[in-house]
């Protein structure tokens, strides 16, 4: 029996993508002068970097 499958990189593209996106809000949280924007740079790095483990779990 033959089996077609079609294999996929999408799961280490989200991975890069969303791991990028979660040193970015790190940075941003390191970076900004105010409270809230320390709180909006954590909050940007903790669901991509969610988002991150996600994406390579699914499409991996």
């Amino acid at each position: 029996m033959v089996r077609n499958t079609v294999q996929t990189d999408k799961g280490i593209g989200f991975g890069a993508l969303f791991s990028i996106l979660a040193v970015v809000g790190a940075v941003a949280m390191l970076a900004a002068p105010g409270q809230l924007g320390k709180a909006a740079g954590f909050a940007v790095a903790m669901i991509a970097a969610s988002l991150a483990v996600v994406g390579a779990q699914v499409y991996g």
